[in-house]
């Protein structure tokens, strides 16, 4: 063994690789495993396996249910720190131009953080909305479309985690301010590929989103627009901007590694 063979051996921590085991099993038959599936999945120890399990519980990436297991959307935040190494906004930045420049509606790109979006990318010409949305503002997720297109990419367990610890307020009084309300929505949301509100999180503000994808199909960010009421009806935003603000999201999918091509359905009426 050479120097450099020493060297890098020295520096290697196994625990972390275990601990990544374990995280990756859930993503290969998740998202409840017991204690015995998650041992057999990874080939580790019963009681490694348990003190990795009880270590993400404490840290709050983990949780238990009887004698399942499942990973919390906390776990999100981990993959939320590779985005700048893969410069997600910075993918987004000509693609959300050329559609601002089309349409003349600024647009928008949001994470999921928890029970919020937050703006990762900002592209506007002019500003058009009362509410100041820079890079890193936080909007609640219950009452925008984005927030809807994120939440519809969720596992059921992390969706159930979500309605756990979100405060479904009411902003206006067209916000979906109950489980039932917003779980129909996201089945929607899921059916046609994209969501569009109508006054739920401002009055006399409309807006749409669709999921953007990374490269193993999974939602990473909501791609948005919005306009006043007074300039176009609820049918003439989904009609005429939609169509364009899904394809503009697949081509940031695309650039992303995104292999999928899903178009959106017909369209259908929202849901209030």
């Amino acid at each position: 063994m050479t120097d450099s063979d020493d060297f890098n051996r020295r520096d290697y921590i196994q625990s972390i690789e275990r601990a990544i085991d374990v995280i990756t099993a859930f993503s290969n038959a998740g998202p409840l495993l017991s204690l015995s599936e998650l041992v057999a999945s990874t080939g580790l120890a019963k009681q490694t396996v348990r003190r990795i399990l009880m270590t993400l519980e404490r840290l709050g990436f983990a949780r238990s249910e009887g004698y399942r297991w499942a990973l919390t959307p906390r776990i999100l935040s981990l993959g939320y720190a590779y985005l700048p190494s893969v410069d997600l906004p910075a993918a987004a930045q000509p693609v959300m131009e050329a559609l601002t420049d089309r349409l003349g509606i600024g647009t928008s790109l949001a994470t999921l953080d928890h029970t919020d979006v937050v703006y990762i990318n900002r592209v506007q010409r002019h500003r058009i909305t009362s509410i100041n949305l820079a890079v890193g503002t936080r909007l609640p997720a219950h009452a925008t479309s984005m927030g809807h297109v994120l939440l519809a990419g969720l596992s059921a367990a992390e969706l159930d985690d979500y309605f756990d610890h979100a405060e479904l307020h009411a902003l206006t009084d067209y916000t979906l301010t109950t489980r039932e309300e917003l779980s129909a929505r996201l089945d929607v949301v899921r059916t046609r590929g994209w969501d569009a509100v109508d006054q739920e999180l401002e009055l006399g503000r409309r807006s749409a989103a669709a999921p953007v994808n990374d490269a193993g199909g999974s939602v990473v960010a909501a791609l948005s627009l919005s306009c006043a009421t007074a300039s176009r009806s609820f049918d003439e935003l989904i009609d005429n901007l939609v169509p364009p603000l899904v394809e503009a999201a697949q081509q940031i999918s695309t650039a992303l590694g995104d292999r999928s091509y899903a178009h959106p359905n017909s369209r259908q009426a929202n849901q209030r």
